[in-house]
């Protein structure tokens, strides 16, 4: 049987991802400080017989050093924070994950000849002055700024993967995920759709930041969980950084107009100042996924938002 890790597990991805793998049969122990994760994202396979669960911090070096990690063959890490709202409170603790915690599973990896899906992110585009963004484009981020933490941690995550590539031969395939979204996100993390969702079905204003004319490519979870395995499985994607996104391109505007309609909400739409270094465009252009992982999107942003309201409502309900 597989032995996979998770990291981030109790997390938004992480949680959709151990539910996928072990009912696919593989043997999963995830990981979690839950600094922002929560238990009650395992409900329903918290009694798994393949599931163990430790709430520890993959930053501490003792992380290596838990027997149950011995002869893992994959390893998935999403570890960090990835909300604004969350990074920008615990910034050092997101550093550390996305360094020093990256660099121990690829230890983890190294030590037992296992793959490694390291969960970069869009963000190492900054501000991008391309547009779409290619894998190749080198970004325009900055490091002097309240996303800094957050989006050059992760850069740096990269680069040490790349020395373990290259040194050690380490079967690491980077992933930069795009936003993502589906009932799963925690309705308090500050993050677009989650935002707008909740405020809709609560009939509080939804709440627009700058004019609104920003722009934003949204990947249901279903396809994310896929392509994070299709990663892991391909050879090709070895030492490779390979965008994650729907290449479909809408405005915050649309967005919440769109969630307005599903809804039925009669919500007011409100305009806030922009957060500093907040991007204007972001889009992923997704040619190498296609060719290395046959992978592309299939679910589009009216039925994911309709599943994603759906299920918000039935959790209000049961509240």
């Amino acid at each position: 049987m597989r032995k996979i890790v998770v990291t981030g597990a109790a997390g938004f991805l992480g949680s959709h991802l151990v539910r996928d793998l072990l009912g696919k049969g593989y043997q999963v122990i995830g990981i979690d400080n839950l600094s922002t994760g929560r238990l009650e994202n395992f409900n329903g396979v918290k009694n798994h017989p393949e599931f163990t669960f430790y709430k520890f911090d993959v930053s501490d070096p003792n992380v290596l050093k838990l027997p149950e990690l011995a002869n893992v063959d994959e390893v998935y890490h999403l570890a960090s924070p990835a909300s604004p709202k969350f990074y920008q409170a615990s910034p050092f603790e997101t550093i550390a994950v996305n360094t020093t915690g990256t660099q121990y599973m690829l230890e983890l990896a190294k030590n037992y000849q296992s793959k490694i899906v390291y969960a970069s992110t869009s963000e190492a585009y900054g501000d991008p002055e391309v547009h779409p963004q290619p894998e190749g484009y080198r970004g325009n981020v900055n490091t002097w700024g309240p996303r800094a933490c957050y989006d050059e941690a992760k850069r740096l995550g990269e680069v040490i993967c790349y020395e373990y590539f290259h040194r050690f031969n380490v079967e690491v395939k980077v992933v930069r995920i795009f936003n993502t979204y589906s009932a799963g996100l925690r309705n308090d993390d500050g993050r677009v759709i989650s935002n707008f969702v909740t405020q809709a079905l609560t009939g509080q204003d939804l709440t627009v930041y700058g004019d609104g004319k920003q722009t934003r490519s949204f990947c249901y979870v279903d396809d994310n969980i896929r392509a994070l395995q299709l990663a892991m499985e391909k050879d090709e994607a070895n030492g490779e950084i390979i965008n994650i996104g729907n290449p479909k391109e809408y405005t915050v505007l649309e967005v919440a107009e769109m969630v307005k309609r599903l809804t039925g909400s009669n919500s007011r739409i409100t305009f806030h100042p922009l957060p500093p270094d907040d991007p204007k465009v972001r889009r992923p252009v997704i040619d190498k996924a296609k060719k290395l992982l046959g992978w592309e999107p299939v679910i589009d942003l009216e039925e994911g938002l309709k599943r994603t309201i759906e299920a918000y409502r039935a959790q209000m309900v049961a509240q």
